[in-house]
C-alpha cells in the first residue's frame, strides 16, 4: 500500500452557472520515502492538489487515503490531528512568528500535540541541529537571513516526525544560491528516508527530484520518473534523529 493514494479525485467550484474543475479525475500514488515534485503554471491545479494531499481541503469527488486513513471520511477534528502529526508544511514566506525566537517557533506544532515543555525543547533543538541551525536557536526571525528562516521553517515541519512533508514554492522568496542550498537540504532529508513533495512552477527546481508530476488544466499531463535516466534513488529509511511522534 502506498503512503498516499488518490483515486479519481476532482475538485469542482461553481461560479454562478459556470463549473470550474480545479482538479479533474486525478489518480496518483506517493510511496513512503519518495522525493517528488508537482509542477505546473499558475492556475494549473497544483496548489489545489497539494491542499487536498495535505488535508487542507476535501475533494468534490473521488477518494484519498493517507497512511491507511480514508481522508474523505474523516471529521474536522480528525483532519486537524492528521495535519499536526502526519504532515509537515513548508511555505514560500516562512510563516514564522516574529515575537518568538527560532526554537519557540519550532516548538509550536508540539504544543498542539500535548508534548511536555521539556520534551518540546529537546525535540526542537534536535530538529534545528538536523537543518544546521542550532546556533541560531535564540535568535528572532528578523535576525536571520532568508535561507536561515526557511531552514527554521523546515525544522518546524519536521519536529513532529511527520510521514510526509509538503514544500510549496520553498525557494520562491530566496536568491538562487540560497535556494540551491535549501534544495540540497531537501535532497539530504530525502536520502535519509523522508517523504517529500515539492510544489513548484519552475522546471529547474522540479529537475532535482527523482520523480516529477506535471499538472495542466487540473489533470496529470506527465508522470516522469527521472531515476530511469540514471539519477540516484533515495536511500532506504534510516533511524530518525528526532524522537517518535506522541
Amino acid at each position: 500500500m502506498a503512503l498516499v493514494e488518490l483515486r479519481n479525485v476532482s475538485k469542482i467550484y461553481r461560479l454562478g452557472e459556470e463549473e470550474i474543475r480545479a482538479l479533474d479525475d486525478v489518480t496518483l500514488d506517493i510511496e513512503e520515502g519518495e522525493f517528488i515534485s508537482i509542477i505546473g503554471p499558475s492556475g494549473s491545479g497544483k496548489s489545489t492538489l497539494m491542499h487536498i494531499l495535505g488535508c487542507l481541503d476535501s475533494p468534490s469527488k473521488g477518494t484519498i487515503q493517507l497512511d491507511g486513513v480514508k481522508i474523505e471520511r474523516a471529521s474536522s477534528r480528525e483532519l486537524a490531528t492528521i495535519r499536526n502529526r502526519k504532515i509537515g508544511f513548508v511555505f514560500q514566506f516562512f510563516n514564522l512568528l516574529p515575537k518568538l525566537n527560532v526554537v519557540q517557533n519550532v516548538e509550536l506544532p508540539m504544543i498542539y500535540s500535548g508534548v511536555s515543555a521539556k520534551e518540546r525543547r529537546q525535540r526542537a533543538l534536535a530538529a534545528l541541529q538536523l537543518v544546521d541551525l542550532a546556533n541560531r536557536a535564540k535568535h528572532r526571525p528578523s535576525q536571520l537571513s532568508g535561507g536561515q528562516q526557511q531552514r527554521a521553517a523546515i525544522a518546524r515541519a519536521l519536529v513532529n516526525n511527520p510521514r510526509i512533508v509538503f514544500a510549496d514554492e520553498p525557494t520562491g522568496n530566496l536568491d538562487s544560491h540560497t535556494g540551491d542550498a535549501i534544495l540540497q537540504l531537501f535532497r539530504r532529508l530525502s536520502q535519509e528516508g523522508r517523504t517529500i513533495v515539492l510544489v513548484t512552477h519552475d522546471p529547474e527546481i522540479a529537475a532535482v527530484t527523482p520523480r516529477r508530476i506535471e499538472i495542466r488544466d487540473g489533470k496529470i499531463a506527465v508522470k516522469e520518473d527521472l531515476t530511469l535516466a540514471g539519477m540516484q534513488q533515495p536511500a532506504h529509511p534510516v533511524t530518525d534523529s528526532l524522537s517518535a511522534q506522541p
